[in-house]
């Protein structure tokens, strides 16, 4: 402990400087009469340098040995660090370099210590690198994170490159600049991401075959369905009618008027399933007639009225076929949803073509839906639009609209980008 901060020293010392001075103010006037006593005071004197130079060293010693503890501790507390602690001066010269940066970099501290911090950089990034590192010096701000919007890299000893995330900071005085970065290796978290999105794509590239495998079907049901079943019950209904021609008994007549009349209800549900699994005209016609007719046939059976400002077919005629079904199935949902849960008395519908995109919005003045109805695990039909859309590199929406119920927005490129997820 330093003697000058004990306070028996202090009293000690401040009492004996008080007396030397004293005596020294004693032995000038009175020196020449008792010149023993200016003797006795000069070596006093003496000795008081003396010790007070001893005490001054030994304080020397004290204050170099707390700041070498102090240097140690330091070194202790950045060695025990989880992340890499590295601290460069204002020429980029390795100043601090923590154990974990030995082991991140996979190079000894004696041999970082001094040397560049380029070594430890991609080649192609130590110019821009360095003209970040300036350019933070000169904002003045003290800490930052790098790297919040791309991923940086840095370069081991034998070569090998790693992602990494890093936060720099600054200290000291002009033209005595000190720059600490703390970096952190996520060579194993970027694995996983990457694992993750490349089972996410190919769930939805799965998802969107076992989509067009069902699109298929339907397609092929729905033909069947028009063309087969639709031809035998035509058939069925002529030879009823030849039939009819040819009965007297009257009980027998009645009984073919109501076997006409069933007929033609079996042909009507025929018709109807087989446009619900998939309208021929959608193929045929285009998507603009098949959305025409979808909205007239959801105004014709709820009863909501419907306001649709749909492009002319020549408009929607460069969409693919997953695109214009994709739309479709998002009309022919939101409608459906409309009819069934927002109690609804009008619906805005809006298809059009814009900057090599079709758009679709869907609106409605009835309840609403909640954010938790969205997050329910059940609502299949919304996510599954969703992870459509998001497959054909488009977006769907999804949230409250101005006249008090739902809206639903959906951007899809003409021909779609299948795998790519928008922006």
């Amino acid at each position: 402990m330093s003697l000058l901060r004990h306070p028996v020293a202090i009293v000690a010392g401040s009492a004996g400087l008080g007396a030397l001075l004293l005596a020294n103010l004693v032995a000038i006037y009175r020196g020449m009469d008792l010149p023993w006593l200016l003797g006795v005071v000069l070596v006093a004197d003496i000795v008081a340098v003396g010790v007070g130079v001893l005490v001054a060293a030994r304080e020397v010693l004290v204050a170099e040995r707390r700041i070498e503890l102090s240097e140690a501790r330091l070194e202790a507390i950045i060695d025990s660090a989880m992340d890499a602690v590295v601290t460069v001066d204002a020429a980029q010269n390795i100043v601090v370099f923590n154990r974990a940066a030995e082991q991140v970099f996979r190079c000894p501290r004696g041999e970082a210590l001094g040397g560049s911090l380029e070594r430890f950089l991609p080649e192609r990034f130590r110019v821009r690198h360095h003209g970040h590192v300036e350019h933070f010096g000169r904002t003045g701000v003290t800490s930052r994170k790098m790297g919040d919007v791309m991923t940086l890299w840095g370069l081991r000893a034998d070569g090998e490159e790693f992602p990494l995330e890093a936060a720099i900071s600054q200290s000291g005085e002009p033209g005595r600049r000190y720059y600490t970065v703390i970096l952190r290796d996520i060579t194993l978290r970027k694995q996983g991401e990457d694992a993750l999105r490349a089972q996410q794509r190919e769930l939805r590239e799965l998802s969107a075959r076992v989509l067009e495998a069902r699109e298929e079907e339907k397609t092929r049901i729905a033909r069947e369905l028009h063309d087969e079943l639709g031809q035998l019950l035509t058939a069925l209904k002529m030879d009823l009618a030849a039939i009819r021609e040819k009965l007297t008994d009257p009980d027998l007549l009645e009984k073919a008027r109501a076997m006409r009349a069933l007929l033609d209800q079996t042909v009507a549900s025929t018709r109807r399933i087989s446009a619900d699994l998939r309208p021929l005209m959608l193929d045929d016609l285009g998507l603009a007639d098949a959305a025409g007719w979808l909205v007239q046939d959801f105004a014709r059976r709820s009863g909501v009225a419907c306001d649709a400002r749909l492009a002319p077919a020549e408009a929607l005629h460069a969409a693919s076929k997953n695109v214009s079904t994709a739309v479709y199935r998002a009309l022919q949902e939101s409608l459906t949803n409309v009819a069934r849960h927002s109690g609804a008395k009008r619906v805005w519908v809006l298809l059009e073509a814009r900057d090599g995109a079709i758009h679709l919005e869907v609106e409605d003045d009835g309840r609403g839906i909640a954010p938790a109805d969205l997050a329910k695990p059940r609502s299949l039909g919304l996510k599954g639009m969703r992870e459509r859309f998001a497959y054909l590199g488009g977006a769907l929406e999804i949230g409250a609209a101005t006249r008090g119920g739902t809206r639903l927005r959906v951007r899809a490129p003409m021909q779609g980008k299948e795998g790519e997820t928008a922006a």
